[in-house]
């Protein structure tokens, strides 16, 4: 079994438990390095790859080895995109970890009873990323009516996916953009009370800004990942949630395909409609995500063992 693929070492353990032989490769964000790994590891007569590519576009050639080869394929976390050899997906339900961001801010602004207006800016995530545009329309379903309504205004106008986009997730490009916002539209004292950012790196840029250029009262700011930092801020009061995906449930449910597709039983999965890479529908599993804050990140992350005390202090 061969995986090319950053993600957690529980994987690897679940499934060298299971009696797999297992191959753990971690590209550095280098497409080319990953793509080399997934040549020599088809080369090496793997029967199976579970990839998180680094850029869901540029695996459509190596893909086309394994395919001949003979091995299936699990894209992990990010869609592979315009590749037929892509057998599986196992991710988190990413509209739905929108949804989770959307609802956070109806919940704590009291949108459905509240006159508002309230003022949002929105920092999406990668264009280049399969994943952002399911994490934007799942938040913008859910706020689209509060905005049609009129309790939600966007004082700068940039609202469509295309302009809120955040290329590599940079944290200095969202900061660098939320900057600009702020001392066009804010800086009259106006008041900024939602700021709408599709993961934690994005939230780190816009939080960098606040910070610098922003003095009213702070905004609720959404994110995704609880990366560390990121829960630091949350505990600090600079950033009010993260919706958290467990690795450690994808990476078990990823175990259990392993185990079904090697041994020829059904594979299980929960969606054959939504994720179509250009190829047509991949079958896909999708996990649930839940949203951490101040009040529940002890129970989520610490006491389920995800992270330790000492690793926020």
């Amino acid at each position: 079994l061969g995986i090319a693929v950053s993600l957690a070492r529980s994987m690897k353990a679940e499934l060298e438990a299971a009696g797999y032989t297992v191959e753990l490769q971690y590209a550095s964000n280098e497409i080319a390095t990953q793509v080399s790994q997934i040549e020599t590891m088809i080369s090496d007569g793997c029967e199976l790859l579970v990839i998180a590519s680094i850029d869901g576009d540029s695996l459509g050639t190596v893909l086309a080895q394994a395919k001949e080869a003979g091995v299936q394929v699990i894209a992990y976390d990010r869609l592979i995109m315009n590749s037929d050899a892509v057998s599986y997906y196992a991710t988190f339900d990413n509209y739905k970890v929108g949804v989770t961001q959307g609802q956070y801010i109806v919940d704590a602004l009291d949108l459905d009873n509240a006159d508002g207006p309230f003022n949002m800016e929105i920092t999406a995530g990668d264009p280049g990323d399969n994943n952002a545009p399911f994490f934007y329309n799942g938040a913008m379903d859910t706020l689209q009516p509060y905005i049609d309504a009129g309790k939600i205004v966007i004082p700068s106008g940039q609202v469509d996916f295309a302009t809120v986009g955040t290329p590599k997730w940079s944290t200095e490009t969202a900061q660098s953009r939320m900057e600009n916002i702020l001392s066009s539209n804010y800086a009259d004292g106006t008041k900024l009370d939602i700021c709408l950012c599709s993961n934690d790196s994005t939230s780190l840029g816009v939080q960098n800004a606040l910070a610098a250029n922003y003095t009213g009262d702070y905004p609720i700011v959404t994110g995704q990942d609880c990366d560390i930092a990121n829960v630091k801020n949350m505990i600090a009061g600079k950033q009010s949630m993260s919706v958290f995906k467990d690795t450690r449930t994808l990476a078990s449910q990823v175990v259990k395909m392993v185990g079904q597709i090697l041994s020829g039983e059904e594979v299980e999965v929960n969606d054959t409609t939504t994720y179509d890479n250009g190829t047509g529908v991949i079958p896909s599993f999708l996990c649930d995500p839940v949203f951490a804050d101040a009040n529940n990140y002890k129970e989520l992350l610490i006491d389920s063992g995800y992270y330790t005390d000492a690793d926020l202090q």
